[in-house]
């Protein structure tokens, strides 16, 4: 398996201006989910409702099981919502879409294809040529820092490698959101950092709205516009909070007191709704 070393080129110059995008607008409006039916019936989305303005990087924390990954895959269009509404830029989301997409914590990479194959599967489904495909994912592959490796196979890449893959895939459609569940969960720190790094500088480019889930409050902050906190199941929204640090960020920032005190007060609720979470499923631990 190959080691990823390799630099990381950014993708927007510090000093550049941010431009405003005009679209990727998500409103989540009163959505419910319940999986089952009857006795063996799960709400595990209630009620909630979220906007997102075009642009704006917004990532989502709670306890374990608390509906995250499901609202982000109803936003995909992976799961429909049994009450409520979703729309991308006024259009109803009812199934997934090329205009949202997606990066998964399991790198789900075809194994058969090459790398570059992988990334220029998204603009062939969506009708490009088999030309302007490849030439769109040498684009993307250059942009991740795996221009050297298009000719490659999923399992000759380290895991964070795979990860930019999945990253450049979701990108070559161009999307005016970008979905990422725990996308950075299986990588060692160090790697985590690194493409924690890239991603910030990715997204300074295109500036497409991005939704992601993570356990992770360091990242969050770090990440993120906004970090919104999710309840124990079922999951409602119970904080929505600013992230007042100036962009560009790096890794120095976590000893900044804003970012220490944004980060208490996320440890605090969550602590609080892991512990009720725990407590239900474990009544006579309360007692």
């Amino acid at each position: 398996m190959l080691q990823a070393a390799q630099t990381i080129e950014p993708a927007a110059k510090s000093g550049s201006p941010r431009r405003e995008p005009e679209t990727g607008h998500v409103i989540i409006n009163d959505v419910s989910v319940v999986f089952g039916k009857g006795d063996t019936a799960h709400l595990a989305v209630d009620q909630a409702s979220l906007e997102i303005p075009p642009g704006e990087f917004v990532c989502i924390l709670g306890p374990s099981g608390c509906g995250k990954s499901t609202l982000l895959n109803a936003v995909a269009g992976y799961v429909a919502p049994t009450a409520g509404s979703i729309s991308v830029d006024g259009d109803a989301i009812d199934k997934p879409g090329p205009d949202r997409g997606m990066v998964f914590q399991q790198y789900s990479l075809f194994p058969w294809k090459t790398i570059r194959e992988n990334v220029a599967f998204g603009p062939l489904r969506t009708g490009k040529t088999r030309s302007t495909a490849l030439s769109t994912a040498n684009t993307f592959l250059s942009m991740v820092g795996l221009s050297a490796f298009a000719g490659r196979y999923p399992e000759e890449l380290s895991g964070g490698m795979k990860q930019r893959v999945g990253i450049a895939r979701a990108l070559a459609n161009y999307p005016r959101v970008l979905l990422m569940d725990e996308p950075f969960g299986a990588l060692d720190a160090q790697t985590r950092a690194m493409m924690q790094e890239s991603l910030l500088s990715i997204w300074a480019e295109f500036r497409n709205t991005v939704l992601f889930v993570t356990h992770d409050i360091d990242e969050a902050v770090f990440l993120a516009d906004r970090v919104v906190i999710m309840s124990a199941a079922p999951g409602k929204i119970i904080a929505d909070l600013t992230v007042p640090l100036d962009r560009p960020r790096d890794h120095d920032i976590a000893t900044d007191p804003e970012f220490v005190a944004l980060k208490k007060q996320c440890i605090e609720a969550i602590r609080a709704e892991s512990l009720r979470a725990f407590e239900m499923q474990n009544p006579e631990v309360k007692g």
